[in-house]
Order: C-alpha cells, then sequence, then structure tokens
C-alpha cells in the first residue's frame, strides 16, 4: 500500500487530553439549539491502532487478515491497510474495496466457501489466488474457473457455545476432508492450508485447541497425498470489548499454547486469522436523539395506593434495527444506552423501552430499561458500536445512516506513519497510559476549546 491518498478521507486529530467522547459531546453541544440532530458516530481510528498492537504482542505468529465484512467503512480500511494488515473477503465487491487502496493479491483470502463462478474468474483476473472451500461442487467449481488459485480447506468446528454459529453452514469433516484432499489431488488443484472458524462471539477458548488440532490432522492427510500445506488459517471469534465474558489474552493463551504444540515455529507454518469485531466493535460511539415520547399508565393492583397508576415510558429515536441497531437481529447483540443528560444522585427511574424511527413493529432497540423521564431532544449514546452495524444498515422508511466522524491522536498518527514507513511495529514505541488521550471533558455542558479537534486530511 501507498499509503492514505483517497482524498474523500479525513479525520480530525484529537488534542492532548481530549477523547473520542469528548467529541461525541462537542457535537451534541454544536446543534443543542438546533432542531437538525440527526444520529451519529464518532470513530476513533487510534483505537484500532491500539488493537493491533495489543494483537502482536498477545499473537507474534498470526498475521491478522481483518474480516471486512464486519465494518467495510473505507477509512477502517484504510487505516488497517497501513498497519500491514492483510483482509479476509467475502465478495467481489470487497476484493474491489481493498484492492482500490492498493492492497497487493497476496494480501488477500477469499475466505468464502460459497462462491459465484463470475466472481472466482473476477478473483482469478485481478491476482487473488487464496480462497477457501468445504464441498467437491466447490472444488470442482474452482478448478474449472481459476487455474492459479491456492485453495485452503474449511474444516468443521464445535461452534456450539459461539454466539454466532458458524459450522452449520460451513466447513468439512475429518472424513470429508479427506475424499476432498483425493479429489483435489485427482483434479490437480493446488492447496495450501487448512482454515476454521469457531463461530463469532465465542465463548470457550478450547475450543480453538480442538479446533487446531483438527487442522494438524488434516495437515498430515495432506502430506500424505503430497500436498506442500504451509498455511492455517484459525479464523476469527476474537473478542472487541473490554466488558466481554470471554478477554482476548485468555484466548490468545489458549491458541499460542495449541499453535507450539500442533505447529511450532521450526515447522515454518504461515498462521493467518480473520478478525473482524476485534478490531471495531470499541473504536465507534453512536450517539441518537430522542424524536418522540408515548406515557403509558397503567393501572396499579396495589390495595395500599388505591387509584394510583404505574407511569412506563416510551422513547423513539432517530436510528433503530434496520439502520446501526441490526446488529440486535444478525449479532445477537445487547446494547446498553448511556444518557448524554447527567442524572440526578436522587432522580426517579422509570421502565422505559427504546424504538427506532421506522414504521415497523419489530425496530425495538431496547425491550426494558430504567431511565429517568427524558425529553424529545435529549441524547442517548452507545459505544461499542463499530462491528456489524454500519456495514449492514440500510435506509429502509427513508432514513438516512448516521455520519461518521473519525478522529485520532497526534501521537496514534505519528506512530502509524512510523510504521507504515517501515513496515512493521516499532518495538520501541507504544501508545500506553501515558500517550493515549485521557477524557478531561465527558460530563454533559462542558464546553470544549475549538481546539479539542482539528480537521487533518490524511494524504
Amino acid at each position: 500500500m501507498n499509503g492514505f491518498s483517497d482524498a474523500d478521507f479525513d479525520f480530525s486529530f484529537l488534542e492532548e487530553g481530549f477523547a473520542a467522547r469528548d467529541i461525541v459531546e462537542k457535537k451534541i453541544n454544536e446543534v443543542s439549539l438546533s432542531d437538525d440532530k440527526d444520529a451519529f458516530y464518532v470513530a476513533d481510528l487510534g483505537d484500532v491502532l491500539k488493537k493491533h498492537l495489543r494483537w502482536t504482542r498477545a499473537l507474534p505468529r498470526v498475521t491478522p487478515f481483518y474480516a471486512v465484512k464486519c465494518n467495510d467503512s473505507k477509512a477502517i480500511v484504510m487505516t488497517l491497510a497501513a498497519l500491514g494488515a492483510g483482509f479476509d473477503c467475502a465478495s467481489k465487491t470487497e476484493i474491489q474495496l481493498v484492492q482500490s487502496i492498493g492492497v497487493p493479491p497476496q494480501k488477500i483470502i477469499y475466505a468464502n466457501p460459497c462462491k459465484q463462478v463470475s466472481q472466482i474468474k473476477y478473483a482469478a483476473a485481478h491476482g487473488v489466488q487464496m480462497m477457501t472451500f468445504d464441498s467437491e461442487v466447490e472444488l470442482a467449481k474452482v478448478a474449472r474457473s481459476h487455474s492459479n488459485a491456492k485453495l485452503v480447506l474449511r474444516i468443521a468446528t464445535d461452534d456450539s457455545k459461539a454466539v454466532c454459529r458458524l459450522s452449520v453452514k460451513f466447513g468439512a469433516t475429518l472424513k470429508t476432508s479427506r475424499l476432498l484432499l483425493e479429489r483435489a489431488k485427482e483434479l490437480g488443484v493446488e492447496i495450501i492450508g487448512v482454515s476454521f472458524h469457531v463461530g463469532s462471539g465465542c465463548t470457550d477458548p478450547e475450543t480453538y485447541t480442538q479446533a487446531i488440532s483438527d487442522a494438524r490432522c488434516v495437515f498430515d492427510m495432506g502430506a500424505e497425498l503430497g500436498f506442500n500445506m504451509t498455511l492455517l488459517d484459525i479464523g476469527g471469534g476474537f473478542p472487541g470489548a473490554e466488558d466481554a465474558k470471554l478477554k482476548f489474552e485468555e484466548v490468545t493463551t489458549v491458541i499460542n499454547l495449541a499453535l507450539d504444540k500442533y505447529f511450532p515455529v521450526d515447522l515454518g507454518i504461515n498462521v493467518i486469522a480473520e478478525p473482524g469485531r476485534y478490531y471495531v466493535a470499541s473504536a465507534y460511539i453512536l450517539a441518537v436523539n430522542i424524536i418522540a415520547k408515548k406515557v403509558v399508565l397503567k393501572e396499579n393492583d396495589s390495595d395500599e395506593d388505591d387509584g394510583a397508576k404505574e407511569k412506563t415510558l416510551m422513547y423513539y429515536v432517530n436510528d433503530g434495527v434496520y439502520g446501526s441497531f441490526n446488529c440486535i437481529f444478525f449479532d445477537h447483540a445487547h446494547v446498553k444506552p448511556l444518557l448524554h443528560k447527567k442524572s440526578k444522585p436522587d432522580e426517579k427511574l422509570y421502565s422505559c423501552s427504546i424504538w427506532g424511527p421506522t414504521c415497523d413493529g419489530l425496530d425495538r432497540i431496547v425491550e426494558l430499561c430504567e431511565m429517568p423521564d427524558l425529553q424529545v431532544g435529549d441524547w442517548m449514546i452507545f459505544e461499542n458500536m463499530g462491528a456489524y452495524t454500519v456495514s449492514a444498515s440500510s435506509t429502509f422508511n427513508g432514513f438516512q445512516k448516521p455520519d461518521i466522524h473519525y478522529v485520532m491522536s497526534r501521537p496514534a498518527w505519528k506512530l502509524m506513519q512510523q510504521m507504515k514507513e517501515q513496515g512493521s511495529i516499532l518495538p520501541v514505541h507504544d501508545l500506553t497510559a501515558n500517550t493515549l488521550p485521557v477524557s478531561c471533558a465527558w460530563e454533559s455542558g462542558v464546553e470544549l476549546p475549538n481546539t479539542a479537534c482539528s480537521s487533518a486530511p490524511i494524504v
């Protein structure tokens, strides 16, 4: 990659002492007297960089191939490309996206086991050789359509403890794997390795151990048939938010032990992974505005307070499940609203529900939560909104997608430039607590100076 050169991509510098949450507050304050209170994102590209540094420390043997489907924002793709990551693409459009910013085909794996013939031919014409398969039909398709393909056999895993299961749709059993390898030999197709995916939102790190062990068996099968298999793809499933039940380092410790046992370094196997939410979940903050409100009064059956009525509140905001909150349906997400307006210590809380703006009764974001009595024009904030949100949102009912405002601290930008120039992580630098911006103005009503963030196009 030659660097950031897209004129449409720009970000704002975070000045020292400020964080992405402060920019959310600043933008809310800017529109406080206006009727134009559209939902918006603030995305911290420095958070993506911080995740990359954490990855290289925790998984030094594993090269990340970012799963584009998780968040296909061009700014994210450009940032990860500058950091030297590869890319897991599932379609022609995703391949076009990453190649449009100069990513070489060697850093792309077409990791969709069920590909349209025309898109296989597109990959062939544009130099993308690594691609996955898990069936004889797919093997035959690739053999006919891509003479230079380097195939990776995807095996099934036990993903019963994952939030989003994938092996119900993809992956070959060990028995089927042998048959597929034999068929590939007959067709003269090159098999370079094995891939698996333990499921999105994996909750049991030992699943990786079994999957890596199974991959070792398939490598041995391949060796018996004369294949020179040099690639292991351990897929995704890595947590992206700090409040996840399973911590990132818990997963990586198990992976490293399994790799050392089944694929020791001296074998020279190239190990890659397909992280998605890990990189982008925590980078995005979404701010939504209350556009309507309904007060529902319910008769109280208590004999002690005869005639009293219990109040519940329904809030309607300007983004919903057809937009950013599609993650609720597609990714089994459980979102938690934070209030922009600071609550009083003794403020009464009410049973509330939160709804999106469309005319569909399914457009419910939160079924039940407790919040104060808020008003139309007040704001709610949702953190950890970078994964499987913007990439799958629609404009159903004519509601537009929220704007995304990208930010980055100056130390993060400087480090990214150094890494881009040298092509590797610089061991003498890091984004520690001494260099990362710490919020100093999170509370509502604190006006940020104009220098809190200054526009700086990436060139």
